[in-house]
């Protein structure tokens, strides 16, 4: 006979929790970001727009390794080439459709078409962009593995990401 022993234990949270060291009050205002309200009720935008939200200004992220941003895609709107070198970004398309797309390290342009509803991860580091092709408004979240994430515009475009003009060719194309 075999006998299998499984040892299981209850998360000390306590222990495995990280609170920012920065914190100095109870209160739980210092764990509420309230900015994305001015969101809410809001007339679309005439062109690309995003608001993040980072430590800087959220200061409980502090430790945490997230943070966030609301992307709006008018019509004919695209978020232009740029990169996040110590961070993957997770996109959640609620409203609308739009291109995506990434540049790998072997000079591949990996193109999708997202749906409402659809998620799409860009791995750390690479030469990415978003292209509103539709009608409607296009409303994404990202998700970032960084509380401190940068973005690097790539306006004169890498080596590794093809022109402006054969990406957009490419983009309505598909």
């Amino acid at each position: 006979m075999v006998a299998q022993v499984i040892h299981g234990s209850e998360i000390d949270l306590k222990l495995d929790s990280v609170i920012p060291p920065n914190i100095t009050t109870d209160d739980a205002n210092f764990f509420t970001h309230t900015a994305f309200r001015v969101l809410i009720g809001a007339d679309p935008p005439t062109a690309f727009e995003f608001m993040k939200v980072s430590e800087a200004e959220f200061p409980a992220l502090n430790g945490q390794g997230v943070s966030y941003a609301v992307l709006q895609f008018p019509s004919g709107s695209l978020n232009p080439s740029h990169r996040h070198p110590h961070s993957a970004e997770l996109l959640f398309l609620l409203i609308g459709s739009l291109k995506v797309g990434f540049v790998d390290a072997n000079d591949v342009l990996h193109t999708q078409t997202l749906q409402a509803g659809d998620l799409f991860i860009f791995p750390v580091g690479v030469v990415h962009y978003q292209y509103n092709y539709g009608r409607d408004l296009a409303f994404a979240i990202s998700a970032f593995g960084s509380a401190n994430v940068r973005t690097i515009p790539t306006p004169g475009l890498s080596k590794r990401l093809p022109s402006l003009a054969r990406l957009m060719h490419q983009i309505l194309r598909r």
